[in-house]
């Protein structure tokens, strides 16, 4: 049985205090009934009810008041505490929220901004972050110099460990390009694995190979075992020697750390797709949607260069009420997908990544309609909020900004990639709080959201 929160203990505490002080009226008037040898018992029970009702009433009021004043700012207190120190929140405390604590917020406060200026814990932080960058830098700098020709490296499970912008553009007219992808997704298995196996049996290191994608064009190359690292390394040509190659990769799957979706998967371990949608109104049964945005999250971080954003011909005319709020029109859409196809598109951009928004179940649903939605689990930040912060807390996406000191353009809000964006930067910094509460899989995470779902009723309006 889970242990109940503070404030149910405070309210069972209250309950307690009341009970025992209905026992302490009715063992009082039953004595004095018996004492003094009334015919009538009427007086004592009616003495007796309006003793338990006004006490009920002081207790219930009592009660009220150190909820409010004292349980929810000792909450709030907590969780901003982990935003500071889980989070990476540099935001200052709210004093005036919690002005009945007396001391404690002025001095967590001071303990907050000593830890921040602390020399010691800055120079350790920077002196992880350095070496973490020299690592990157040294592997990337090997694999830089194999790099006549657009390249892509694979690790564990044939997925996609680092790929440049040449292979993004070969690759990409296979299907969306993202990390940890496998690369049979692009390329058809039977070369590469025959060209594999060709050099664990010679015990040779590097290959020619004649690749064929999915759709049957053929790509020459070369195959290169990366050495003790678990994974290979695709140079495919023809390609335009003199184009920009920008880099997206994450070497730590090399270790095989990222995997399927199960509950027992660390968070950290795990790709998340965050996406928003802009819509023709608010009513998931009736509108639609005219504009899909999304990002990737890989590691705790936000994957660059890995971003779908469509517009979305809604097939009617776009309302001037939901135009002035997006600033997309139905001249803007005109010849844009239709919400099938992209839909559909953004399901195969999210395929083998969690799901993640803000206000999930209406997203959701304009998918849903559209005839293409993710698969679940879905995760939704208004929920890990509540988990963080508490129910009786703001969960708006522009609260969240500003308590967890996200910036936001006002030129990107309302834009589906622009909120995907900010929703992501939040949900970096809310798995990072939840693993500081001890939230560290997607099972935990899920528990927890599941004891928060009712709120979502409450705040579907709210928290758009």
């Amino acid at each position: 049985m889970r242990r109940p929160g503070l404030r149910g203990r405070i309210a069972l505490f209250f309950a307690l205090a009341g009970l025992g002080g209905l026992a302490a009226i009715t063992v009082g008037l039953t004595l004095g009934y018996r004492q003094s040898g009334a015919a009538q018992a009427s007086p004592f029970v009616t003495a007796g009810v309006v003793a338990a009702f006004g006490l009920l009433g002081v207790i219930a009021g009592i009660w009220l008041l150190f909820d409010e004043n004292v349980a929810k700012p000792v909450i709030a207190l907590a969780a901003r505490l982990r935003a500071h120190a889980h989070g990476g929140t540099q935001t200052p405390l709210d004093l005036a929220s919690a002005r009945w604590l007396d001391d404690l917020v002025p001095a967590a406060a001071a303990v907050t901004h000593r830890l921040g200026r602390s020399t010691l814990d800055a120079a350790e932080a920077l002196a992880e972050r350095t070496a973490e960058l020299a690592a990157e830098k040294d592997r990337l700098a090997a694999v830089l110099t194999g790099m006549p020709v657009a390249v892509s490296i694979m690790g564990p499970g044939h997925k996609l460990v680092l790929y440049d912008g040449q292979s993004a553009d070969l690759l990409g007219q296979e299907g969306p390009v993202r990390l940890n992808a496998s690369i049979f997704e692009y390329l058809r298995p039977g070369p590469i694995e025959a060209a594999l196996d060709e050099l664990h049996r010679r015990g040779a290191r590097r290959a020619s190979l004649v690749a064929e994608t999915v759709s049957g064009r053929v790509c020459t190359g070369h195959i290169r075992l990366m050495g003790e690292a678990s994974g290979y390394m695709l140079m495919l040509e023809p390609l335009d020697p003199e184009a920009e190659r920008p880099l997206t990769y994450d070497f730590a799957l090399l270790a095989g750390r990222a995997g399927a979706a199960a509950r027992d998967t660390p968070l950290r371990d795990l790709s998340f797709v965050v996406f928003d949608t802009e819509t023709t109104g608010l009513d998931p049964a009736s509108d639609a949607i005219v504009q899909i945005g999304a990002v990737r999250v890989l590691g705790g971080r936000i994957v660059p260069g890995e971003a779908f954003e469509t517009l979305v011909d809604p097939g009617r005319p776009i309302p001037a009420a939901a135009a002035r709020v997006h600033g997309i029109t139905t001249d803007a859409v005109a010849g844009a997908p239709d919400p099938r196809r992209a839909a559909e598109a953004f399901r195969r951009f999210a395929e083998g990544s969690v799901p993640v928004a803000h206000n999930a179940p209406f997203d959701m649903a304009m998918l849903r309609r559209a005839g293409a939605a993710p698969e679940p689990p879905i995760l939704d930040t208004v929920l890990i909020s509540a988990v963080v912060f508490g129910g009786h807390e703001t969960h708006t996406l522009d609260a969240l900004t500003e308590r967890l000191g996200v910036s936001l353009l006002e030129a990107d809000r309302h834009t589906a990639l622009g909120d995907a964006r900010a929703t992501a930067e939040v949900l970096v910094r809310l798995l990072a709080i939840c693993e500081g509460r001890g939230a560290t899989t997607l099972g935990q995470l899920i528990d927890e959201m599941t004891r928060h779902e009712r709120i979502v009723k409450a705040l579907v309006g709210e928290a758009g």
